[in-house]
């Protein structure tokens, strides 16, 4: 990590007046043994490059680093062998816990209680131990609402606060093991395209396109994530409008695709939406079959 002075980077405020209790918190959190890194002050993006490389359990350098600014708290995941479930709040009572205690009953289970708990603004993050499992960041895999966050991801820790509102810890015990049931669902392979879900005129260059475009979203880089989002959507509306590619395949490819591009710092689930309807309408879909005068200059990259 960078030295207190170099992440300072302009952050104004009385030095006495800064996130002691924040410091506080990411100690707390560093004693379990979790790495932690900076993120921006009320805000969730880190503060920092590199973070999942450079976050921290030396206790020195947090507190040298958070007398700086009152910087929030990342929580590395993946160096932390944890996968941290995020179920999020929505409208009407809809709530990814809903969802959860669904799967889990599914599988004659229920939602671990005994486990490490944050409210978050809008739900809350359940902690489990991953070990050696490499599982990496997901959008929906488990079920809408839900998502995951593990290597090569991060969460918001607990003390934090964001437009005001704290990240508050709720269960103040070790991470449970993760649920088998849980294990299974993220095991599980998505269904990918094959030439048999394209129709049959030019299905393999077809195939071939939807493999590229889908490369091209994963490999975006910060900044033109959502503009290289619209462009695949777009050039794969066009198969679409045309009748030889289904829609449901491209809608499904481009959300798989940009799953490493959500969360913190990334893409939200509304932008995504509406990206990618914006991008297969512009040349008119197939449920639709009107243009759409969206372009790509209009949307803000991330």
């Amino acid at each position: 990590m960078k030295s207190a002075d170099e992440l300072e980077e302009g952050v104004a405020g009385n030095k006495g007046q800064r996130g002691s209790g924040l410091v506080r918190s990411a100690l707390e959190i560093a004693g379990r043994g979790w790495p932690v890194f900076p993120l921006r002050p009320g805000r969730k993006e880190p503060a920092i490059r590199n973070w999942e490389r450079r976050a921290t359990t030396d206790p020195d350098l947090i507190r040298r680093t958070w007398e700086v600014a009152p910087w929030n708290i990342g929580v590395a995941c993946g160096p932390a062998a944890l996968l941290v479930v995020d179920l999020d709040a929505g409208d009407r009572g809809d709530h990814g816990r809903q969802r959860l205690a669904a799967l889990a009953a599914g599988a004659g289970q229920v939602i671990p209680a005994d486990t490490y708990t944050v409210l978050t603004p809008g739900g809350e993050h359940l902690y489990f131990l991953a070990g050696d499992g490499g599982y990496r960041n997901t959008a929906g895999r488990l079920g809408a609402k839900i998502d995951t966050r593990g290597s090569g991801g991060y969460v918001v820790g607990a003390g934090s606060a964001v437009a005001g509102r704290r990240y508050r810890l709720a269960c103040d015990l070790d991470p449970a093991a993760l649920p088998g049931w849980i294990a299974d669902r993220l095991a599980m392979t998505p269904p990918t395209p094959t030439p048999a879900s394209v129709h049959t005129a030019s299905s393999a260059y077809i195939a071939a396109a939807l493999r590229g475009e889908v490369r091209r979203v994963a490999e975006a880089t910060a900044g033109n994530r959502n503009h290289s989002l619209f462009v695949a959507a777009v050039r794969l509306g066009r198969f679409v409008h045309a009748g030889r590619l289904e829609e449901g395949v491209a809608r499904d490819a481009l959300l798989r695709a940009v799953d490493r591009h959500r969360g913190p710092g990334g893409l939200t689930d509304g932008e995504i939406t509406r990206t990618i309807a914006s991008g297969l309408r512009r040349y008119g879909s197939a449920t639709s079959g009107t243009p759409s005068p969206t372009s790509a200059e209009r949307h803000r990259s991330r």
